[in-house]
């Protein structure tokens, strides 16, 4: 091929468009942070709903990653008070596409100048977009068809400006009495969103769990070209389907179908060996039918946000499942020990057993239901954060171990898709299934190999 141009070059962290950065989220969001600060310091009437909602105006006019971290802090109870949290929830991530002459820019910049030789076909219009990049249809020379997802210029650039900008985000709720300790928070979004910009990376996460996933007939994985994949442009094959809320009005035996798919996809690969899919927007999925035309499982899509963890985290989990299944008191609080939380008391303990409870309670329910009987998509969880606000807000500060952040969002989002399709499962048998034969050193030995194997970094040791 020509030659490329240095990606160093290309995507350095230039400091001119840093501090445009920096200008337009400092002005949008400070502005809102500013006028709390004087509220507060003048003794006056905080208006949160309307603070919140204009934050919320400030930051959709931003697009691209400040967007992803508001989305996230939004799902973590008590992260922001709960006003911020509903308008931020409602924020949508998608960035403009780039133009025609953009992308011939970007893609010669990583596969040099006669990359469209490359392929068979390129699509110009882009199929998709998101926050940090845009997908291209595109065929191979073999006719295979292919998902080339590319990243936006400068995002390196804008990442870093808008991570040093989240700080003020959390100062609003660090002037409203904080309920946690948001230190850890801070740095796990932002090891989490710097890997989202290594395509690299993401590609070994794809086959790390097309590898797991081998032959399932429930989960299907695109599988990556390596000589098509640079650090910002990732060339996998392309998966027909369906998107999943096209099938809310199906039978319900096809929304169960797509839920046990989702919730297999989920834990099968966190039980057995300690990694979730952390990002389980709507968009990150897609239905395959049978040849009967019926749903036949998903395709799972989009590796960018993973995150694996040490095997003693894993065992937390099944134990704190266990406590409070038989009601044992002392696993509980070993449980979240493990998990990192520390300095609980009785009060505290019982706080946390609401969320806890709230997360597991179809799990710990052996019968068919929805994943929250009664309650609108909009609404999942919201009764439990407001009591766990409460109860915090008199009984805290708690620090949230790092290792949580990803771990909820991702339980939330899944808990939102299940209440979408409006699926009935008897997730405790499900959940069980997963765990009947959890054995911590295997989850070790699982990682070395297939870890390994694929190129991906072995988690943090305990």
């Amino acid at each position: 091929m020509g030659d490329r141009i240095s990606s160093s070059d290309q995507e350095a962290n230039r400091l001119s468009r840093r501090i445009r950065r920096y200008a337009q989220v400092g002005t949008n969001v400070g502005g809102v942070a500013a006028r709390l600060a004087s509220q507060r310091l003048f003794g006056l009437d905080v208006d949160n709903d309307k603070n919140a909602a204009e934050l919320a105006s400030a930051l959709g006019g931003l697009k691209g990653p400040i967007m992803k971290v508001a989305q996230l802090i939004s799902t973590i109870p008590e992260a922001l008070p709960a006003e911020y949290a509903s308008e931020l929830a409602q924020l949508q991530s998608q960035a403009p596409a780039m133009g025609w002459a953009f992308v011939k820019r970007r893609m010669a910049a990583e596969l040099g100048d006669d990359w469209r030789a490359a392929f068979a076909e390129f699509e110009k219009k882009a199929a998709a977009s998101a926050s940090l990049g845009q997908v291209h249809r595109a065929k191979s020379h073999d006719g295979r068809l292919l998902a080339c997802k590319l990243q936006y210029p400068d995002m390196q650039s804008a990442v870093e400006a808008d991570l040093n900008q989240l700080g003020i985000l959390f100062s609003i709720h660090r002037r409203m009495r904080p309920a946690i300790d948001t230190a850890e928070i801070i740095d796990e979004i932002s090891a989490r969103l710097r890997e989202e910009l290594d395509y690299e990376l993401e590609a070994r996460h794809t086959t790390l769990y097309r590898t797991i996933f081998h032959n399932d007939p429930l989960i299907r994985v695109p599988e990556v070209l390596t000589d098509l994949t640079t650090r910002r442009l990732l060339t996998m094959t392309w998966l027909e389907g369906a998107p999943l809320l096209s099938y809310k009005e199906c039978p319900l035996e096809d929304r169960n179908q797509i839920a046990r798919a989702m919730f297999r996809a989920w834990w099968y690969p966190f039980s057995r060996f300690g990694i979730i899919h952390g990002d389980p927007h709507l968009g990150n999925y897609s239905i395959f039918e049978d040849k009967d035309g019926r749903a036949a499982g998903i395709n799972l899509l989009d590796y960018g946000c993973m995150r694996s963890f040490a095997p003693k985290f894993v065992q937390g989990v099944v134990d704190l499942y266990h406590g409070l299944e038989r009601n044992d008191r002392s696993l509980v609080v070993h449980a979240y020990e493990t998990w990192g939380f520390t300095g609980l008391s009785n009060e505290l303990i019982d706080i946390l057993n609401i969320w806890a409870n709230f997360i597991y309670g179809p799990l710990l329910d052996d019968r068919e239901r929805s994943i929250a009987d009664g309650v609108k998509p909009g609404d999942y969880g919201r009764r439990q954060a407001y009591l766990v606000h409460k109860g915090l807000q008199e009984k805290g500060p708690v620090t949230v171990p790092r290792e949580f952040v990803f771990m909820d969002r991702a339980a939330i989002g899944l808990g939102g898709v299940f209440l979408h399709l409006d699926a009935r499962l008897n997730y405790y048998r499900l959940f069980n299934e997963m765990i009947d034969d959890f054995d911590l050193s295997e989850i070790a030995e699982r990682q070395k190999s297939i870890f390994l194997a694929t190129d991906v970094p072995l988690p943090e040791a305990d």
